[in-house]
């Protein structure tokens, strides 16, 4: 704004930059991205009830949008080929089409993820292939807050973890797909990410743990386990911390 006033003076459009030497506020910095690691995902699992159980498991394994999973149907779901369908999504009980076109996907499943949904079948009043995957009492939709509030916040708790909500479930996937060293393309499409941008945002906010482990690999290469002697003393010539 001031150089924008500044050009108006020189141009002889205004007598004075009214804002000069004005400070802008700071930008305050985004809250950063929740995620868990892989011992806290499985911690969490543990404090679920079901469908909450379910739902997290399958966030944490596929990284579907909430709104994806509360919109699976089980006609999407090909439990011999291992694969579903994102096809349609919900918000507020309302359904739509996903966001974008890269969220139409298919998204193949772990053995866990398939022995879940399995058992979710089973307990399934409503097992026609257009019956939804997760439905209340009456066959609609579930509700996200009411999931939230009732289900994942309590087990976090109990698992004695931060509260975390959908959407970081979600970046704990992209998040330890960076960690094994999954390519960005590949987190892209798992992701269902139209800009590959997107994709590497949450890749950037996983750099933390990235750093932790490339430091960890570092110190095994610069000072390896010194192996014992047959006495059981250690040999301190190599490998050892060096000293003054």
């Amino acid at each position: 704004m001031s150089k924008v006033l500044g050009t108006a003076v020189a141009w002889n459009y205004l007598a004075d930059n009214v804002v000069r030497g004005v400070k802008m506020p700071e930008r305050s910095l985004k809250r950063p991205h929740q995620f868990l690691n892989a011992d806290e995902v499985k911690r969490l699992i543990v404090a679920c009830n079901e469908p909450t159980r379910t739902i997290v498991l399958l966030a944490t394994m596929t990284g579907l949008r909430i709104g994806e999973i509360l919109a699976l149907r089980w006609k999407r779901i090909n439990f011999i080929d291992e694969t579903l369908v994102v096809a349609e999504t919900c918000f507020m009980g309302r359904f739509g089409s996903p966001k974008t076109h890269a969220s139409r996907r298919e998204v193949p499943l772990s053995r866990a993820v398939v022995e879940a949904l399995s058992a979710q079948y089973s307990r399934s009043a409503n097992q026609s292939p257009g019956g939804l995957v997760f439905a209340t009492r009456y066959g609609g939709p579930l509700t996200s807050n009411n999931l939230r509030r009732r289900g994942l916040q309590p087990a976090c708790k109990r698992a004695g973890l931060p509260r975390i909500n959908w959407h970081g479930l979600r970046h704990t996937h992209g998040t330890l797909l960076h960690v094994q060293g999954t390519p960005l393309n590949v987190a892209q499409a798992q992701l269902g990410h139209s800009d590959m941008a997107t994709t590497l945002q949450v890749y950037t906010h996983a750099s933390v743990i990235a750093q932790r482990e490339a430091v960890t690999l570092l110190e095994k290469q610069v000072f390896p386990k010194v192996p014992k002697n047959a006495d059981g003393s250690r040999d301190t010539a190599e490998g050892a911390l060096p000293t003054n």
